[in-house]
């Protein structure tokens, strides 16, 4: 299985981070299904060049989360949240939004950057 996750290695953003935002966007999105297994912690470690302990600690923060589960002999497993809004409509805006972030030169830091601002002002106003 080739998971489409990269670890930019001159970003601030700790490894762990990275990863973990990118498989959960992943998960939510659908790309990744319910009952899909995940590479094991040492051949996803392997593949993306950074330690096995990042990978673990990505899958705790991920099953903490509710979006993938760990079992003994069968793997780290998807576990798809429950939908509850029109997962394409809000990946279609995050598509118009990085489409016009890019118009305007931002850069993926910028765009990482301005959602999550978005996100802790939106948490008040909940």
């Amino acid at each position: 299985m080739t998971l489409t996750v990269r670890i930019d290695t001159t970003s601030p953003v700790p490894h762990y981070e990275q990863l973990r935002s990118q498989l959960a966007a992943l998960i939510t999105a659908g790309t990744l299904a319910d009952g899909q297994r995940l590479p094991t912690v040492r051949v996803l470690a392997h593949d993306l060049g950074i330690a096995p302990g990042t990978v673990s600690r990505t899958y705790r923060d991920l099953e903490t989360a509710g979006l993938v589960t760990t079992r003994r002999r069968v793997g780290t497993l998807v576990t798809a949240p429950v939908a509850t809004l029109d997962r394409s409509a809000v990946t279609e805006a995050a598509r118009r939004f990085v489409r016009i972030a890019r118009d305007h030169g931002l850069t993926d830091t910028e765009v990482r950057d301005a959602v999550a601002a978005e996100l802790v002002l939106s948490r008040g106003a909940g």
